[in-house]
């Protein structure tokens, strides 16, 4: 339960930060386009630094989370925070949520009820070696990468959402070297993490997604960005969870059915969710102004 109620806290915490936070990067000058220095000018927009404010609740709270449960059943309750963005945007834009938005509600809930009731995660099971450890990491890496270089080659709507997509790669990761950290703290105490590598990864890590999401922002509407990023990072989490920190779930053929319906359910609901029209929208003129950005 304690797991259960800093899961769906941090999904709230995330989803209403995203919101303001786009609403902050719609305004940043587009010259600063996946650049560092589009944080200095954000930094200047206190709606953003409240967002941020926000996310930084929700990812310590995921961290505690993440410390006493596992990665493949905190990642899908985190999935959670489209629902609250999209709480906050219907009150600020007054927009009715319509079959869509309902439906999307439900789809998302019953997306993570049936996954976490099917496949009832839980660890115990073997930490992969250093081998399976880093082919997992890199695969997922490289995934974030690629996605990232193709992006650049689209127009600023397809390339928002795969570099929300991008993002989300990276995020589930940086759960993942959560949850080791965490682990490491816990046997050897707070003072040995300094020796590792895995706390520099998760600084480093939050700060190239931050980069990514918030040229995302920056780039088009929410509603083409928060679908794939908020998709794509249970995925990953998940990946990683079961690839290298020992995470199990049930294989029953019917277990595994229902899985894999639930994690349909989850990506269907968010997509539904993610293009609503409650969904921020940003100035026309920024669209324009991307639209005209030579590549």
């Amino acid at each position: 339960m304690a797991v259960f109620l800093l899961g769906v806290s941090a999904a709230c915490c995330l989803g209403l930060g995203f919101v303001l936070q786009q609403r902050a990067a719609a305004r940043a000058p587009i010259s600063d386009f996946l650049s560092f220095r589009l944080l200095l000018d954000l930094v200047r927009m206190p709606d953003w630094l409240l967002g941020v404010a926000f996310m930084v609740g929700g990812q310590v709270l995921s961290a505690v989370a993440l410390g006493i449960g596992e990665v493949t059943l905190v990642e899908p309750l985190t999935a959670t925070n489209l629902l609250f963005a999209m709480a906050l945007s219907r009150w600020l834009t007054r927009q009715p949520l319509g079959w869509s938005g309902w439906g999307g509600v439900l789809l998302l809930a019953l997306g993570v009820t049936a996954f976490i009731v099917a496949g009832r995660p839980h660890s115990g099971g073997e930490v992969a070696g250093a081998l399976r450890h880093w082919l997992v990491f890199g695969i997922v890496a490289g995934l974030a990468l690629l996605v990232t270089l193709w992006a650049r080659r689209l127009p600023p709507s397809s390339e928002a959402a795969l570099l929300a997509l991008a993002a989300g790669l990276i995020y589930g990761l940086q759960d993942a070297l959560t949850r080791t950290s965490g682990s490491i703290a816990k046997a050897d105490g707070i003072a040995a993490l300094p020796a590792h590598w895995q706390p520099y990864g998760v600084l480093a890590i939050g700060i190239t997604g931050m980069v990514l999401v918030q040229s995302a922002f920056e780039a088009a509407p929410l509603r083409m960005s928060l679908p794939s990023l908020t998709a794509a990072q249970p995925l990953a989490g998940i990946a990683c969870g079961i690839g290298f920190l020992g995470d199990e779930l049930r294989v029953t053929p019917g277990a595994l059915a229902w899985q894999a319906a639930g994690l349909a359910a989850v990506v269907t609901g968010v997509l539904l969710l993610g293009r609503h029209p409650a969904m921020p929208q940003g100035p026309a003129e920024r669209a324009e102004a991307g639209a005209t950005r030579v590549v």
